[in-house]
């Protein structure tokens, strides 16, 4: 096994794994946490079994992501991660993903290279698509083994032992849905989409009835031989199930003809020169830029006419005022003005609360009444003893 110092991290690299996924068809690669925790030098030490929180990183090789048919999820550091998708025939040929293993508590990494080799799609030409929503699951609910397994064998039951396959899985929150509330029992929920063909079972085509779209209409479920067909592990949102036929889509579809909105092969966009519509644009450009600033500049206008040249003034104000309220107010005014001027010129000794009680420098504790006093200054409790 090599190993490889990079910024001061000891990462070890293992051998290539290699998976074959088709075109058309789910693939689903299971990256074990018990297998990179294996891998990690510090599990070797003293012999002890560790349970260390692994996130792991995914990326095509040579660039910063996956390809886009390709998706990685991990929902816990404790859990193990998922790489999946449905490659299609444009992605035929060989991809290197690169698998990054990080352990949390030890800082230390692990990297391992995964080859997909994707072929063409199978035999079975799936003509008819069926796209189930589960309420109750996540992504790596489904993703796992046993409930992958347990899901594709009440497919079986349902589609009564007939070939199908299960073409792609989609978290709810991909096609829009809401992150649900951190309560327990909340899940994401997942679009699960089956193909197969052989038409759709009777089972699935009475959810299209008329009974049955009144009682999706009005909140409830409707009434099918197959309700409890993924019960109680898996519930099915029967009302959002959605049936795709493309037999007939396939045997009708034409390339689209050059003309309006279509480029013929080979040409290339020449936008024209001047817009056709250029004068009307004159009216748009008053409405959203001239009228505002008129209404803006007469608001100003009135503001200013009522804030400069509705004043009254001073020796208005005081013609209006009666005399008797003009007087008091200078007798208020001139006895204010005689009280301060008295208050300027007057010694008042400082309160004795404010006096201190020792020098800080010299320590002496002088005695707060002056040597020589006189009756005016000394206080009326000592002037009384």
């Amino acid at each position: 096994m090599p190993c490889i110092f990079h910024t001061g991290i000891l990462w070890f690299a293992s051998a290539d794994r290699t998976a074959f996924p088709s075109a058309g068809t789910l693939f689903v690669h299971e990256l074990e946490k018990g297998y990179f925790q294996r891998k990690f030098p510090s599990a070797n030490n003293y012999g002890v079994v560790r349970n260390d929180p692994v996130t792991f990183r995914a990326n095509l090789q040579g660039f910063p992501d996956l390809p886009g048919w390709l998706r990685h999820i991990q929902r816990d550091p404790y859990q193990n991660g998922y790489l999946y998708g449905s490659p299609t025939a444009t992605e035929i040929g060989k991809h290197i993903i690169e698998v990054t293993a990080y352990n949390r508590n030890t800082f230390e990494t692990f990297g391992q290279k995964i080859i997909f080799n994707v072929s063409s799609s199978l035999d079975l030409h799936t003509s008819y698509h069926v796209e189930f929503f589960v309420k109750n699951r996540n992504v790596e609910e489904i993703l796992n083994k046993k409930a992958h397994e347990k899901f594709q064998y009440d497919l079986d039951a349902l589609w009564k032992q007939e070939p199908f396959n299960i073409i792609n899985i989609t978290s709810a929150l991909d096609r829009g849905g809401r992150v649900p509330l951190p309560i327990e029992g909340r899940k994401e929920g997942v679009y699960v989409r089956v193909g197969s063909d052989v038409p759709f079972p009777e089972c699935l085509q009475e959810i299209y009835s008329k009974e049955n779209q009144e009682r999706c209409r009005l909140g409830g479920q409707p009434a099918l031989p197959c309700y409890d067909t993924f019960a109680p592990d898996v519930r099915i949102d029967w009302c959002n199930v959605t049936l795709i036929n493309l037999t007939g889509a396939m045997a009708t579809q034409e390339p689209p003809t050059p003309g309006d909105g279509v480029m013929e092969a080979g040409s290339e966009f020449d936008p024209p020169s001047e817009s056709p519509e250029g004068g009307e644009f004159i009216s748009d450009y008053l409405l959203t830029i001239l009228l505002p600033l008129l209404l803006a500049l007469l608001l100003t206008l009135i503001l200013s006419y009522i804030m400069c040249c509705r004043r009254e003034g001073v020796d208005k104000r005081d013609a209006k005022t009666p005399d008797i309220q003009m007087l008091h107010h200078q007798t208020i005014h001139a006895n204010t003005e005689e009280l301060r001027e008295m208050s300027r010129g007057r010694d008042v000794p400082r309160p004795l609360s404010t006096l201190p009680m020792f020098n800080v420098r010299t320590g002496e504790r002088p005695s707060p009444m002056p040597q020589h006093r006189d009756s005016a200054r000394v206080p009326l409790i000592l002037a009384q003893k």
